[in-house]
């Protein structure tokens, strides 16, 4: 972190009624391009004045936006999803230059997200209640789905576009305000998509930014003013969040690590089964929560492996922005220290390294933080490189001769996040998503994301709070649920006698 008076490059600036602001902090963290080490902007972690500022800008606008129509509310929507498909390929550049990823990766970051703006134009039949007529004589009761107030979101460096855009627009269309915390390492493409929300109508107060590290998150947490927060990152930091944020009263939903398997069945399409296997394997170079990071090959499909490899060695790493690059650079020298310190555990404990993508080098580019494709066969359940999420290119393989057997190893494992199975047969696939213990699966689909239709239900080790991002799940999580039971008299109506009982007469 830098102590700088006066920096002449870009700088992410901060959010706060309406007004885009530099703020007046002392401390900045360089952000770097991770095919170059280049320092492309600068970030600031806001003063304690600038969260109180943000949180109180968005308690203010909060009275008259939860009154705003809902028709409005959808309008702006309507609006920014327009604007975001027209500068997606501009956003991504950006994107791809802090973050790292492909070009081609950077525009589906920004599609997924995009749908749940889509999604969110909905809200209309989402955010209604129910009402049943003549609960008892002349009572009817009925519900509300009202906003909270001030929300929270504190999203990771892998998704600078998606994990925002599944926050701050079903909060806001839902009638609440918001205050968003983006990653440190990566927040230019957010400050992106957040101009455009601005730019699309969203009044002063209703969306706010600050940035920052743990001080900020603290800050949100404890904060009496913000009701709920959304958290996606690492389990270490999601765990905090929701514990802290649990202790001051808040609603919570806190998205975490994972280690996704998936079952490999001998009667699988085999090079359609392969090829899903590489691209979830090592796409985005493994720096996604829903990454493939375990292959379990049942009976005759070890004998697949050799061919894996042969497809895996076949991926070019190279900087995101390069074409026809498969996999781009870590995040950071930190993260791509700690990738090759799995790998080199994973030697060190036994498992046979098939493809070692340790000492990778790319032309033109010899600083990047790059790690290539990398696959263990023969690894044990008590390996680190099988118990830790290692968020690289890296895929560990484990053989089994049964169903049963492949469904009783992934059960035991304490993340929950998503489970792929590759099978042609339907009796086998309804046995699997019945019995296995995963919040979300794919049939020969090998990162099971649900469309914005559906919530993400991730379950288990890698999700605390019970309701999940997006959707319906999405919706509860953003409002109240208030219950109204009525009774209207006729004037000429009787008053009868007093009734000392709790039943309604």
């Amino acid at each position: 972190m830098n102590t700088v008076s006066k920096i002449q490059i870009t700088t992410a600036k901060l959010l706060i009624n309406g007004e885009f602001v530099e703020s007046k902090t002392q401390q900045w963290q360089d952000i770097i391009n991770p095919a170059t080490q280049e320092v492309i902007g600068l970030v600031p972690f806001a003063t304690p004045e600038e969260i109180q500022a943000a949180i109180s800008s968005a308690k203010s606008a909060f009275a008259s936006w939860r009154e705003t129509p809902i028709q409005a509310r959808m309008r702006i929507m309507l609006k920014l999803q327009q604007l975001i498909r027209d500068n997606a390929k501009k956003i991504a550049q950006v994107l791809t230059a802090e973050q790292g990823k492909t070009l081609a990766d950077a525009e589906g970051d920004i599609q997924r997200g995009l749908e749940v703006v889509e999604h969110a134009c909905s809200i209309g039949t989402l955010q209604m209640g129910e009402y049943t007529e003549g609960v008892a004589r002349g009572v009817d009761t009925y519900t509300l789905q009202q906003p909270l107030g001030v929300c929270a979101g504190i999203t990771p460096f892998n998704f600078p576009a998606m994990i925002p855009l599944w926050m701050f627009p079903m909060a806001i269309v839902c009638g609440n305000t918001f205050v968003l915390k983006p990653s440190e390492q990566d927040p230019l493409s957010t400050m992106m998509l957040v101009e455009l929300a601005i730019e699309a109508g969203i009044p002063a107060g209703v969306l706010n930014v600050v940035h920052g590290g743990k001080d900020v998150v603290d800050a949100l947490c404890t904060h009496q003013d913000i009701k709920a927060i959304s958290f996606v990152g690492s389990t270490a930091v999601g765990t905090h969040v929701y514990n802290l944020a649990g202790q001051h009263g808040k609603r919570v939903q806190s998205m975490m690590g994972a280690k996704n398997h998936v079952v490999v069945m001998p009667d699988a399409n085999k090079e359609q089964t392969l090829n899903a296997m590489v691209g979830a394997a090592f796409g985005a170079a493994g720096q996604r929560c829903m990454a493939l990071s375990v292959a379990v090959m049942v009976g005759d499909s070890k004998h697949w492996i050799n061919e894996l490899i042969t497809k895996a060695k076949t991926l070019s790493v190279n900087a995101g922005h390069e074409p026809n690059t498969d996999i781009g650079p870590v995040i950071s020298p930190r993260a791509k220290a700690r990738v090759i310190d799995l790998i080199n555990s994973g030697v060190e404990q036994g498992a046979e390294l098939l493809l070692d993508g340790r000492d990778i080098q790319v032309k033109g580019y010899e600083n990047g933080n790059f790690v290539g494709a990398t696959v263990f066969n023969n690894v044990t359940t008590d390996m680190r490189i099988y118990k830790e999420e290692i968020f690289g290119p890296v895929l560990t393989i484990l053989c089994v001769e049964t169903l049963d057997e492949a469904i009783e190893l992934v059960n035991a494992n304490p993340f929950g996040n998503g489970v792929g199975l590759f099978t042609q047969s339907g009796a086998v696939a309804r046995t699997f998503q019945n019995r296995i213990d995963i919040g979300q699966v794919g049939i020969n689909i090998p990162i099971p994301v649900p469309v914005p239709f559906f919530s993400f239900t991730s379950s288990r080790g890698s999700k605390l709070g019970d309701l999940g991002p997006y959707g319906k799940q999405a919706v509860q999580f953003y409002t109240q649920t208030k219950t109204i039971t009525s009774r209207w008299f006729e004037d000429s109506q009787e008053a009868g006698e007093v009734n000392t009982t709790i039943s309604l007469r």
